[in-house]
């Protein structure tokens, strides 16, 4: 992991302590991290380091996920939205009505 945590952009991480960051224990929240705020290079570094397959499994157990970041990655991995948990928990919890 010290290897890929010096490749990501360091700022992702302002609220983690880099030392204590794990590529396989905490990697829903490193994937989370890149898709919804990092740049290409990120995206480039946890493809190579965690591959698609699992990006996309990850991707699908995060329980929140902006609409944009959402129909990027259900695009991107031709799942739909709805195999999605963060999908299924905001439908399940719908905020106020907006007139």
């Amino acid at each position: 992991m010290d290897d890929l945590k010096s490749r990501l952009s360091q700022w992702l991480f302002w609220d983690v302590d880099l030392k204590e960051l794990n590529a396989e224990k905490h990697s829903a929240q490193i994937i989370e991290k890149v898709i919804t705020r990092g740049d290409i290079g990120d995206w480039h570094e946890i493809r190579e380091y965690y591959g698609l397959n699992r990006i996309a499994q990850e991707a699908k157990q995060l329980r929140y996920l902006d609409d944009l970041t959402l129909n990027f990655v259900s695009r991107l991995f031709n799942i739909p939205k709805e195999e999605f948990r963060c999908y299924t928990m905001k439908q399940s919890h719908p905020g106020p009505w907006k007139f």
